[in-house]
């Protein structure tokens, strides 16, 4: 090849540094903690190509590509360009539709949709207006049906040049709302990783939605695995951490302290797998003396087997030297006995064309910002409670809490895995929280604690 090969690959992020099994967001490692996984194929696999290319965000998003959404939203209005940020923003009262787009490739947008008070004359002789900023409560009703909404989904799925994704619709959110993901196709092959989701209300009326406006152009070709080696590179990232002791060993320390003493939990080590012992093995003896030995109890717990029905070649989703690309990958589609079929990733690329993990230096206090976590708020109780959306997993549990001062008020996403180390599916949910302020919001921005991006409200 004149050009040459093509440049490695440093994968980083949900795919992991070097290539393996991709996790969704929230969600436990699906090598599923100590005891691990086996993915048993349940019939061939497919051998794919021999070559594909990884496709990269390129270029700045247009005011005509921000209307041509809006329009398929209903959002009325021109695009304003505020810093890098394109909106379309409601009027006064702030009641309407919102819609915000990144200008810089891949165009992340999101949408949303506030329900202000009742405002103008009606509102001054009628019943007390709710004070700014104050949503009216959700309405009910019954969630329309998946083919509803997927209608209803797509003319703006046109409008991303997405209609002919992957679309399900089988997520219902707060009882009422169907949630439409579509996971676009991309140089004719399926995406894991980069979807477009929508919210579709009880009467047929989309109120918020985000994914990416801009499509990832072609980049560089790499050489790929078959199926049958991905699944097998992917049981071996997947094997677990190992078997599990039960009891352990302590080691004295020159003061006879047994370790973390002082601390919580302190003087609570077993008896070095002696039965009936209570006293920490060497606790209180010179550290010059023999030990006696200390053989732990190992549960040698055999991997959980999961059937794998299915195998697509497409393209993922993947840090690669900080930047998000679609990179070549096998979708396996795994299908445990006790549980809903999910899909576990493989990076396809050769391993000879992916770098090995950065050397993280110490750090500086500087670097790359994360990404805005918290998607949206609305205000309520005359603006002293926040509901907050943001995206989670279904493995975990979560907290949202409220950092004020007199110019902003700042949340924070606190995440609680419901059973750490097991395996779980990889199942990304919106998880909508409440949180209490001690003085109203007022005019003060709301931001999120772990980016500092403003958080829009809906």
């Amino acid at each position: 090849d004149a050009a040459g090969p093509p440049p490695p690959l440093r994968l980083g992020g949900d795919g992991g540094t070097d290539g393996g099994p991709g996790i969704a967001p929230g969600e436990p490692d699906p090598g599923g903690g100590p005891r691990g996984t086996v993915y048993k194929a349940k019939g061939p696999l497919p051998q794919g190509p021999s070559s594909a290319a990884v496709h990269r965000p390129e270029g700045l998003v247009t005011s005509a590509e921000v209307t041509r959404l809006a329009d398929a939203l209903g959002v009325s209005g021109r695009p304003v360009l505020a810093g890098d940020v394109w909106s379309i923003a409601p009027e006064k009262d702030g009641s309407g539709p919102r819609l915000d787009v990144a200008r810089e490739a891949p165009g992340n947008w999101t949408y949303s949709w506030y329900d202000g008070g009742p405002v103008g004359d009606t509102c001054l002789k009628g019943k007390a207006c709710p004070p700014p900023g104050e949503a009216k409560k959700p309405r009910g009703g019954s969630p329309v049906s998946e083919a509803a909404a997927k209608a209803a989904a797509a003319p703006v799925l046109k409008a991303l040049g997405q209609d002919d994704a992957k679309v399900s619709a089988g997520q219902v959110m707060n009882g009422s709302v169907r949630v439409v993901n579509a996971e676009p196709v991309v140089g004719g092959l399926p995406t894991y990783g980069w979807s477009t989701g929508l919210h579709v209300e009880p009467d047929g009326r989309i109120s918020g939605g985000s994914g990416m406006l801009k499509e990832p152009a072609e980049g560089a070709a790499y050489p790929v695995v078959g199926a049958a080696k991905a699944l097998a590179e992917l049981n071996e990232d997947s094997k677990g951490t190992g078997p599990i002791g039960i009891g352990g060993c302590a080691t004295p320390v020159p003061n006879g302290e047994a370790p973390g003493a002082g601390k919580p939990g302190a003087g609570e080590v077993p008896g070095a797998g002696k039965p009936g012992t209570e006293e920490v093995p060497g606790a209180g003896k010179p550290t010059g003396e023999e030990v006696p030995p200390c053989h732990a109890i190992v549960d040698p717990a055999m991997p959980v087997e999961v059937p794998v029905t299915g195998a697509v070649f497409g393209l993922a989703a993947q840090d690669v030297s900080g930047e998000r690309l679609l990179v070549p990958a096998w979708l396996f589609t795994a299908d445990p006995a006790d549980a809903a079929p999910y899909t576990v990733v493989r990076t396809a690329v050769e391993d000879r064309y992916l770098a090995p993990p950065a050397t993280t230096p110490p750090s500086s206090g500087e670097g790359t910002a994360p990404a805005r976590q918290v998607q949206s708020y609305e205000a309520g109780d005359g603006g002293r409670k926040l509901t907050v959306a943001f995206w989670g997993g279904v493995c975990s549990t979560y907290a949202v809490t409220a950092e004020e001062t007199p110019e902003r008020v700042a949340l924070r996403i606190e995440e609680t895995p419901t059973e750490p180390g097991r395996m779980c599916v990889a199942m990304a949910v919106e998880v909508v929280k409440t949180v209490d302020l001690d003085a109203p919001l007022g005019s003060r921005p709301v931001v999120d604690a772990a980016s500092g991006e403003t958080v829009p409200r809906r």
